[in-house]
């Protein structure tokens, strides 16, 4: 039943005249969903552009139905879903999925203009891998680093340049609007969000019940916040610590990373490598203690291109890093950040300016540059003529 489902969707994809397929957003789950909506709204609502959004998301409620403006088609992980991208039709796909090419999902026969949108403000050469961006056509860089970390993979590899556009990070941009209008109530009790990467070498999985228990312990809250991979590939570590810590009061599990709530109650993140620690700090203004877990890295060779990585940069810029054998301090590191808040905030201010690109206005000049690549290639790849 899903299978003629999926190929429905793509069959009524294929039906739609050429110029309903200028431009297609592919979200492989709903946390793509998340970064890619405020530019399709732009696009219908503000440039009256038509859009499609093709989905892979099999459970959460992704928008999956037409409205004007906008073909909604579901095609989930698949036969289908393989088929659908070596097939497609489009003048310029917006993703916001790694690694096109380099595993089952590859690029169009056709010639399609690919331009990935970043989902995270961390760097490109040492948590992911290698090769991650080398098939895009077009980046939307969330700030410098972007840029010059993808420029000397180029030299240095001798790959062909490409279109490095400065957009930003409207999700900072949210998260900064949100704090504002949510300001945090004085209160007597320290709050600490745990929200780790994903991974075995993650905090949960390397000292997780022990530093929760330390925390506990010290009269801190603690809102556990587990990366969603963690969820999917080790349930049942998540359901061990809520089952050991489930019944104090004073801890929380949170199972949906895009909720807020948990960002606005915190008064600091806990975290090891995860780049939230980045929109975390610059968006509420509020400092980061780095439990020291083995980095994850992807890239063994990323130290080649000679610059250092956003994950490594933050943990003296944005907080404190906790070496695993002094666990037991984690409560003294706590109140020592927050004793340095006031200064913390207006630090991170400054270095929002240096780090993102256009603050306030990513949305929109991200939108109408998508919409610029749609004119430039209108009909050439969703004529369907052969590269």
């Amino acid at each position: 039943m899903k299978l003629w489902q999926d190929w429905s969707s793509y069959r009524r994809f294929q039906n739609l005249p050429s110029s309903d397929r200028n431009i297609v957003f592919y979200s492989e789950s709903h946390q793509d969903w998340h970064h890619l909506q405020p530019l399709i709204e732009f696009l219908i609502e503000r440039l009256s552009r038509t859009v499609c959004h093709v989905t892979s998301e099999q459970v959460a409620p992704v928008p999956s139905v037409s409205r004007p403006g906008l073909h909604a088609f579901r095609i989930r992980p698949g036969a289908v879903c393989i088929w659908f991208f070596q097939a497609l039709k489009a003048d310029v796909m917006v993703l916001t999925m790694l690694d096109l090419q380099n595993f089952q999902l590859k690029r169009s026969i056709h010639p399609v203009r690919y331009a990935y949108v970043f989902h995270s403000m961390g760097s490109t050469h040492m948590v992911d891998h290698e090769n991650s961006y080398d098939h895009y056509d077009s980046l939307l860089c969330t700030g410098p680093h972007h840029v010059a970390e993808i420029r000397r993979r180029e030299q240095l590899k001798g790959l062909f340049p490409k279109h490095l556009f400065a957009y930003g990070y409207p999700r900072l941009e949210r998260l900064v609007a949100l704090a504002a209008s949510h300001p945090r109530e004085a209160s007597n009790t320290t709050t600490a969000l745990l929200a780790p990467t994903w991974g075995e070498h993650s905090i949960l999985h390397v000292c997780g019940e022990l530093l929760i228990g330390i925390l506990l312990g010290a009269g801190i809250r603690v809102i556990l916040r587990p990366h969603y991979q963690t969820a999917r590939l080790a349930p049942r570590l998540v359901q061990s610590l809520v089952a050991r810590f489930g019944a104090d009061p004073r801890f929380r599990h949170v199972d949906r990373m895009e909720e807020s709530a948990s960002l606005l109650e915190s008064d600091l993140l806990i975290c090891d490598w995860s780049a939230m620690a980045i929109e975390y700090a610059l968006g509420l203004g509020k400092p980061v203690l780095f439990v020291d877990v083995p980095p994850r890295v992807r890239n063994p060779t990323y130290a080649e291109l000679g610059l250092e990585p956003m994950e490594l940069r933050i943990r003296r810029e944005l907080g404190t890093v906790l070496r695993l054998d002094r666990l037991p301090e984690a409560p003294q590191h706590v109140a020592a950040l927050l004793r340095g808040s006031a200064a913390f905030r207006v630090r991170t201010a400054a270095l929002r300016e240096e780090w993102v690109f256009n603050f306030g206005r990513s949305v929109e000049l991200g939108a109408r540059e998508i919409a610029r690549m749609a004119d430039e290639r209108a009909g050439v790849g969703a004529s369907g003529a052969p590269r």
